[in-house]
């Protein structure tokens, strides 16, 4: 410790007596001695400043306080933050005659305390509701703290007076914050349409400015009617329909989906067109200055939009805290979980649009493979194995991609990977072999695909016993999603399936998230579910009540096998599902057609 800490405060620095009072101080020894040593670098006196007797002593030849503003700019960083008394005592010290006298302007203002209120408790709510086993609604989105200073910012209360907030009503305040941030929202999307997508779109091709800007014409749309009836509902109504809003809003919000998946690479396309076009650089520049005098970038309130559509569930979360009406809380929460499954789905829709990115890769890197990986579902992992048929025991090294329904088997060729085989996984089922492993000995681990209808199945081989762990798990995990449990309860015939607009389970309510495979179909009645809502559903509506035991066999052809009903997808178009319902029909008069001809 250096000498001068030790000798920085004394008692007579705290002023004459009764200007702060020395009981206070005494009865906080454990802050007393951090807000001496902590704090010496923030706050110095001289011995000709006026402050203390002589023995004070200071590093630094300040005379005055250290203004509020300074120290609130450095108190993010400093070990003291989560010193509240450190704080008040400030507070004291500004407020004494010496400092008075000094020309500082005490601390805190009445308009600064309003501000305060509003924005209190907020980082910390999703930690307090969080269920353990929930998954992180952040989660792959955006990272750590990306663009959250620029869009704290942006949202902060003008340096004008606010209606004084009372401190006995938090919930004015969650109403205000509310309404504020969205107005202050909705002017920086305007913002940006008028003071950069207008100006820029002369000076960059077509696919250039679809790749920055991407929807951001559609969420000032959106917002803009938002706003209007926030305010309308806090303003005219007493907030009493603000819940019916925002449920109202949500599947109007899922285009935050798309925006979210791609601003990322509009980021990157920014950078790159900045770095090579130098008239788009300085026009960006000079946009910059007359949207907000340059205090923020493009390529910063890009990231705002990402930001703002997860701050919806927080704010509603602390509303419905601070709501002691019994109807109006069961109402706010409904708009609470309306606004949670927004997140949830736009991280799923994000995350979606990354594994479409990696499928891509896999199709570009196995040879003589003809066919869209997309259709095999998500990739579950991939990697080397060893593998033998069961009428034969040679075994082939080959490396696997593994999705929910198929396995491409391949052969390593260099950078690439020549295709050898697809195993179609819904005709098999797994289980585990435990003769064959043996300890310390690699590629002993094995398990086999056992085909359903007795034909030849497949043995797999892995290094380690870690390994195979993995892959039985992954395994599993993909057959689970082809055969989950009750997809043929209550009649039903649930299939995983893709749907091409944005649906809501049929049990929950909630949105089936992502953008390919998000959940399953009953291919008799259209009904659409989650994985784990699947016990849930009602009866299927296409089973006769007086029947239910005995369900139409698909006909029989001639080869043998049964032909499957074609399953009629609820999201084509009208014209084209009435035709294909007409089809068995159509069928059977062009049969009788051909017999009466045979006679």
């Amino acid at each position: 410790m250096r000498p001068y800490h030790r000798r920085l405060w004394c008692w007579g620095c705290l002023g004459p007596t009764g200007s702060l009072g020395h009981r206070w101080v005494a009865a906080h020894q454990v802050y007393r001695r951090c807000f001496c040593l902590s704090f010496a670098p923030l706050i110095n006196f001289t011995r000709d400043g006026g402050w203390g007797p002589p023995c004070c002593w200071a590093p630094s030849p300040t005379t005055k306080l250290v203004l509020h503003s300074e120290l609130k700019a450095q108190l993010p960083n400093h070990p003291c933050r989560a010193c509240p008394p450190v704080i008040e005592t400030l507070s004291r010290l500004s407020r004494t005659p010496i400092a008075l006298a000094t020309g500082i302007r005490p601390f805190p203002t009445e308009e600064s305390i309003n501000d305060d209120d509003i924005y209190k408790g907020l980082p910390d709510l999703i930690d307090e509701t969080r269920v353990d086993d929930e998954e992180d609604l952040y989660d792959c989105v955006y990272g750590e703290d990306e663009g959250g200073e620029v869009y704290e910012d942006l949202m902060k209360a003008e340096e004008v007076h606010q209606p004084k907030c009372p401190e006995n009503d938090i919930r004015s305040c969650c109403l205000a914050e509310i309404k504020q941030t969205e107005e202050k929202y909705t002017e920086t999307l305007e913002s940006i349409e008028k003071y950069f997508m207008a100006p820029l779109k002369r000076f960059l091709t077509a696919a250039e400015f679809d790749s920055v800007f991407i929807n951001i014409p559609e969420l000032v749309k959106v917002h803009r009617s938002l706003m209007q009836e926030i305010h309308d509902s806090i303003v005219n109504k007493n907030d009493q329909n603000l819940y019916q809003v925002f449920i109202s809003y949500k599947e109007r919000l899922v285009i935050y989906g798309q925006y979210c998946s791609g601003v990322e690479s509009a980021i990157s396309s920014l950078d790159y067109i900045s770095k090579t076009k130098e008239d788009v650089r300085l026009k960006l520049e000079e946009c910059s200055k007359r949207a907000n005098n340059g205090k923020f970038t493009l390529r910063d309130l890009l990231v705002v939009p990402m930001q703002r559509v997860l701050k919806y569930h927080l704010l509603l979360q602390e509303l419905v805290k601070h709501t002691t009406d019994s109807i109006e809380k069961a109402n706010l929460k409904l708009a609470l979980d309306a606004m949670k499954d927004l997140a949830q789905y736009v991280n799923e829709v994000k995350r979606d649009n990354e594994t479409l990115r990696e499928i891509k890769q896999f199709q570009l890197s196995i040879e003589n493979l003809n066919q869209p990986v997309l259709l095999f579902g998500r990739p579950q992992g991939d990697g080397e194995i060893r593998i033998t048929t069961l009428d034969k025991h040679t075994k082939q090294e080959r490396h696997i991609f593994l999705f929910d329904l198929a396995v491409i088997v391949c052969k390593r060729k260099g950078d690439n990977y020549e295709m050898k085989e697809i195993i179609d996984l819904q005709q098999y089922k797994i289980a585990n072999n435990p003769t064959t492993d043996k300890e310390n000995k690699k590629w002993s681990y094995g398990f086999y695909l056992i085909h359903i209808q007795g034909q030849n199945g497949l043995e797999f081989y892995c290094k380690t016993k870690d390994l195979k762990k993995k892959w039985l798990e992954q395994f599993e995990m993909a057959l689970s999603n082809i055969r989950p449990d009750y997809a043929d309860s209550n009649f039903h015939d649930f299939k995983m399936h893709t749907f091409t607009r944005v649906t809501s389970c049929k049990v929950c309510q909630m949105l089936l998230r992502g953008t390919f495979y998000q959940g399953y179909l009953c291919f008799k009645c259209g009904a659409r579910a989650h994985k784990e809502c699947l016990g849930r559903v009602d009866n299927c509506g296409r089973v006769n009540s007086g029947e239910q035991g005995t369900l139409k066999l698909p006909e029989k052809r001639t080869n043998g096998l049964r032909r499957t009903p074609r399953p009629v997808d609820p999201d084509m178009p009208f014209p084209v599902r009435f035709f294909i319902s007409l089809a068995p029909a159509i069928r059977s008069i062009v049969k009788s057609q051909k017999k009466n001809k045979k006679f």
